[in-house]
């Protein structure tokens, strides 16, 4: 018995360090969807204990009541029908759960895919968040500046990610604020998040890609709006703009540590659109509009035409 036992404990130990949530960050938000995610995932939790509770209650009853018995050798059992209202009970409760747990997950879905509840009248800070190799790249266009493998964030604001890829399909994770979301190459995505409390938190690629995936790590840090406008202003002043061969030096290597610039590489190397997105900025009205000129031009050939047909 003892051995089964540690056997079991060493089973469960090694789920939890190989899940990657080793401090079960998950469960301590710090943000508002993180919140509803966590509290998703502790309701499915319980609703999945108490599934098994009752099916290893069934089970010892089972067990016990029908266990063999020393009947005679030629002992035959009755022959019984089987019950309709038992084997509708056993059908119809899994499709209850599989119901009650597909619209909490819709509901949580559709929750954490907008702004934060109470965030609704705040203007959110747009980020850009682009992977390549094994690093993450944060681009503030609002501020005019750029950060390499960290981010920071006001609090008490929404904080809207848009993400893409330079290589591979990654996927943008930071637990205590946020669940995950793909970036991808050629495709923006955005996901949507904000802290309500001062703090330093560890974001990471949760998608594998690579020999370098397990380092893919940066630190989100959240701090006042004050903190944070300070901030800005002590990277604009200090650091050196991102030039596009710089840039191009940071895409190619494989693994960087932290760094900061006055100016974001959007400028030279925007960011893909949005999937349903038209950008009507960049493309040349001239064509599209017709000057009064040619519109006079285009009156008078009609004219000449009809003159044309009616004198014919």
């Amino acid at each position: 018995m003892n051995k089964k036992f540690s056997l079991m404990l060493l089973a469960f130990g090694a789920i939890a360090i190989l899940s990657g949530c080793e401090p079960l960050t998950v469960f301590n938000p710090k943000g508002p969807n993180a919140q509803t995610l966590s509290n998703t995932i502790i309701l499915s939790i319980i609703t999945m204990a108490v599934i098994l509770l009752v099916v290893y209650v069934l089970f010892a009853f089972m067990l016990t009541k029908y266990r063999a018995s020393k009947a005679s050798a030629d002992y035959e059992p009755p022959h019984e029908e089987g019950s309709h209202v038992l084997e509708i009970t056993w059908t119809v409760i899994p499709i209850i759960i599989v119901a009650f747990l597909a619209i909490v997950t819709v509901k949580t879905t559709s929750t954490v895919e907008t702004t934060p509840e109470g965030y609704d009248n705040k203007e959110p800070l747009v980020i850009y968040a682009a992977s390549s190799n094994w690093k993450w790249h944060f681009s503030y266009p609002e501020q005019g500046i750029e950060t390499v493998n960290y981010v920071n964030i006001p609090t008490d604001r929404p904080i809207e990610f848009k993400l893409y890829s330079f290589g591979p399909i990654t996927s943008f994770w930071i637990p205590q604020l946020a669940g995950q979301k793909y970036a991808m190459s050629d495709m923006l995505t955005t996901i949507h998040l904000a802290a309500d409390e001062v703090g330093s938190f560890m974001g990471r690629n949760s998608n594998f890609n690579g020999r370098g995936f397990a380092e893919m790590e940066f630190e989100a840090q959240s701090m006042t709006q004050a903190d944070f406008d300070q901030w800005v202003k002590d990277v604009k002043a200090n650091e050196k703009p991102l030039t596009e061969e710089k840039f191009k030096e940071l895409l190619a290597a494989e693994h960087v540590g932290r760094s900061s610039y006055s100016s974001t590489h959007l400028d030279f190397s925007p960011a893909p659109m949005a999937h349903g997105d038209m950008d009507m900025e960049g493309m040349d009205h001239g064509n599209m509009d017709m000057s009064d000129e040619d519109m006079n031009h285009e009156d008078m050939d009609h004219s000449k035409t009809d003159a044309e047909t009616h004198s014919h």
